[in-house]
C-alpha cells in the first residue's frame, strides 16, 4: 500500500485521439485496476483529449463505466479545446466530469508536479 498523502503526486492517465467506446472503457478499466492495486494511495485523473470527449456526454454508451470509476475516486477530465472542436460544452458532459482548458498544458503541469504519466 502507498504511503502517499492527499497533496502528493498522483497517477495521470491520458486518453487521446479518435477513441471509440471500447477503447475509452479500457482506459477506465485500467484506472480502476490501478486504484485497486494502489488502494487509498495517490490521486488519479483520466484526461480525455480529442474526439473521444464525445463519449463523456450524459448519454454516453459507457455511462456505467464512467460512474463506476468516479465512485472509486478517479477524476475524469475533458479537454475544453477538444470539447469546442467537437461542438460541445461543459454542460453537455455527464454529471461529475470536469474540464481542463488544454489537456496538453494540464499533462505538462501534472508531470512537473511529479505525477506519474500513463497512456494505456
Amino acid at each position: 500500500m502507498s504511503s502517499l498523502g492527499p497533496n502528493d503526486p498522483g497517477l495521470l492517465l491520458h486518453a487521446a485521439g479518435p477513441l471509440d467506446a471500447e477503447s475509452l472503457a479500457g482506459v477506465l478499466r485500467s484506472s480502476a485496476n490501478a486504484r485497486a492495486a494502489l488502494k487509498h494511495g495517490p490521486a488519479m485523473e483520466v484526461v480525455v483529449q480529442g474526439a473521444g470527449v464525445r463519449l463523456l456526454t450524459g448519454d454516453s454508451p459507457i455511462k456505467e463505466a464512467i460512474t463506476n470509476v468516479r465512485q472509486l475516486g478517479v477524476e475524469i477530465l475533458a479537454c475544453a479545446n477538444s470539447l469546442r472542436s467537437a461542438g460541445l460544452e461543459a454542460a453537455d458532459l455527464a454529471a461529475g466530469i470536469g474540464t481542463v482548458p488544454a489537456a496538453v498544458a494540464h499533462l505538462a503541469e501534472r508531470q512537473w508536479q511529479g505525477w506519474a504519466y500513463v497512456r494505456p
